[in-house]
């Protein structure tokens, strides 16, 4: 089982430490949230395909990784099909607000279908999702108001980083998400970590990001580190793939190979970071 590293900014020189160090504590997340995340987890609007990704990606530990409370305001940017929404909307639902910033439909018939299919989930259960804002991250130089400026306590981004650079909107994103937080609230990344003896590929087309490239265009953007965790990490991925992450599951861009199986899902960075006050 892997164990989430929290630092809690008690002291600087402290932090500094606990973040160079890797170690763990426990997570931020109130018990009532705990309980909820349990429920939702287990709830049986969750496919049991959904289910079973689980063991890849960690929700509970994640979640509560980057603190998240049952009356936060919270951000997913670009859901995709809404594995992580499954599991925040029904936890955020009687307490908090999730907003979901989708991709422009305008972009093309990729981004129509996401989009198109992704609302769909959300009216086929409303009892789940009927809370759910959705808004939207387009190019720029678009406003892209993900959520009401300075409200949001929580800004997520799972999978993501690859993306923005492929289309050169990493600075543009990382504003969108800056605008959105409150002072002091939290930016919570889980992306691809790539090989660090490459240099990194600034249109990351094989889907992987260096984690110090990573961190640097990120503070760059205005948010500083405060924690970084081994959860979602996979030693066996070994990142050298002709057609990149998308060669490892779900996606299985190479064939359905039982050695990609073996593999599992990528390697992946867990990065907390809070957005500094002006």
């Amino acid at each position: 089982m892997r164990l989430p590293c929290v630092a809690r900014p008690f002291h600087w020189l402290v932090l500094s430490a606990m973040i160079l160090t890797g170690c763990a504590t426990t997570p931020a997340t109130d018990p009532a949230t705990d309980a909820a995340l349990d429920t939702t987890l287990r709830g049986e609007h969750r496919a049991l395909e959904h289910r079973a990704r689980d063991s890849y990606r960690h929700p509970k530990e994640t979640l509560e990784f980057f603190g998240i409370r049952q009356d936060m305001t919270v951000v997913e940017v670009w859901p995709g099909a809404g594995w992580y929404t499954e599991i925040l909307a029904p936890l955020l639902k009687d307490h908090g607000q999730l907003y979901t910033a989708l991709l422009d439909p305008s972009l093309g018939d990729y981004a129509k279908a996401t989009v198109d299919s992704y609302k769909e989930k959300l009216r086929m259960r409303p009892d789940l999702y009927g809370k759910v804002t959705t808004t939207t991250l387009a190019a720029p130089p678009a406003k892209n108001e993900i959520a009401p400026a300075g409200t949001a306590d929580l800004v997520l981004s799972f999978r993501n980083l690859h993306n923005w650079m492929m289309f050169g909107w990493e600075r543009d994103a990382l504003a969108a998400m800056h605008s959105a937080l409150k002072p002091g609230g939290v930016l919570g990344v889980v992306a691809h970590r790539g090989d660090p003896q490459l240099p990194q590929d600034p249109k990351a087309a094989s889907g992987y990001v260096n984690e110090d490239y990573a961190i640097r265009m990120i503070e760059a953007a205005g948010f500083q580190l405060v924690a970084r965790s081994q959860i979602n990490a996979n030693p066996n991925d070994t990142k050298d793939y002709e057609k990149g992450v998308w060669t490892l599951p779900p996606g299985f861009a190479a064939g359905d190979d039982a050695r990609y199986k073996q593999i599992g899902e990528s390697d992946r960075f867990t990065l907390k970071f809070v957005k500094k006050a002006s």
